[in-house]
C-alpha cells in the first residue's frame, strides 16, 4: 500500500472510528441491555450480546455500500445528504446531552420475537443517526478522484465498524459487572459527552454539506 492509500486508509478508520463510537455509544447501551436480559441466564446474556453485534455490522455494512444507490434512486444530492444527516445528529446529540426520557425503559419491557435485532440492534445500538453518519461517510468515499483511493476508504470504514462491533460485544458481553461498577452516575456522564461530541460532528457535517451544495451551483 503506497503512503497516500495508507493516508486515506488512516483518514477514514480514524473517521468512522470516531464517528460511530460518538452515535453508537457503547457505554450508554448497557442499562438498555441489562433490562432487556435481565430474565435470562449467562449464557443466553452472551449469545444475544453476539447476535444483536453481527446484526448491527450487516446494518452498517449495508447502509456504507447500499447508501449511494437510495440516494440516486430518490434524486438526494450527496450535500443535501449531508446537512440533513447533520441536523439529525445534532438533534440525537441535543437529546443525549440533556437527557432522552424513558423511551429505552419502555421499549426494554416489550415482547419481541428476535429481541436481539429489534429493539436491541435496531434502533437501539444502530439507530438512524449510525446510518446518516454511514450514508454520509459513503459520500465522501464517491467523491474520492480515483477508484483505488474508493476501496481503501471502504475497507477503512468496514475496519472501523468491524472494531466499533467488536467493542459493542465486549462491553455486552461483561454489561451486568460494567454496569454495576460504573453506576448511573458514570454512565449518564459518558452519556452526556458523547452528545456533546456528536453535535460537535453534526455541525461538521453540515458544513460539509453547505460546501459540496455551494460548488455544485
Amino acid at each position: 500500500m503506497t503512503t497516500e492509500l495508507m493516508g486515506v486508509f488512516v483518514t477514514f478508520f480514524l473517521g468512522g472510528l470516531l464517528g460511530l463510537v460518538t452515535i453508537i455509544n457503547p457505554p450508554a447501551t448497557l442499562p438498555f441491555f441489562t433490562a432487556l436480559t435481565r430474565d435470562l441466564d449467562d449464557r443466553q446474556t452472551r449469545a444475544m450480546a453476539r447476535r444483536a453485534c453481527i446484526y448491527c455490522f450487516l446494518i452498517v455494512v449495508v447502509s456504507l455500500f447500499a447508501g449511494g444507490l437510495i440516494l440516486t434512486a430518490f434524486g438526494i444530492s450527496y450535500g443535501a445528504l449531508r446537512v440533513a444527516g447533520g441536523i439529525v445528529l445534532g438533534m440525537l446529540g441535543h437529546g443525549m446531552l440533556y437527557g432522552r426520557g424513558d423511551a429505552v425503559e419502555s421499549m426494554s419491557h416489550a415482547n419481541h420475537q428476535n429481541p436481539a435485532f429489534f429493539p436491541l440492534a435496531l434502533p437501539g445500538i444502530t439507530g438512524p443517526g449510525t446510518i446518516a453518519v454511514v450514508i454520509g461517510l459513503s459520500t465522501e468515499i464517491r467523491e474520492l478522484d480515483a477508484w483505488g483511493k474508493e476501496i481503501t476508504a471502504y475497507l477503512a470504514v468496514v475496519a472501523a465498524t468491524l472494531a466499533v462491533c467488536a467493542l459493542e460485544w465486549a462491553l455486552l458481553h461483561s454489561a451486568r459487572a460494567i454496569s454495576k461498577r460504573m453506576g448511573a452516575a458514570g454512565i449518564e456522564v459518558l452519556t452526556r459527552l458523547m452528545g456533546f461530541l456528536l453535535i460537535c460532528i453534526g455541525v461538521q457535517f453540515i458544513a460539509s454539506g453547505i460546501r459540496t451544495l455551494v460548488n455544485s451551483l
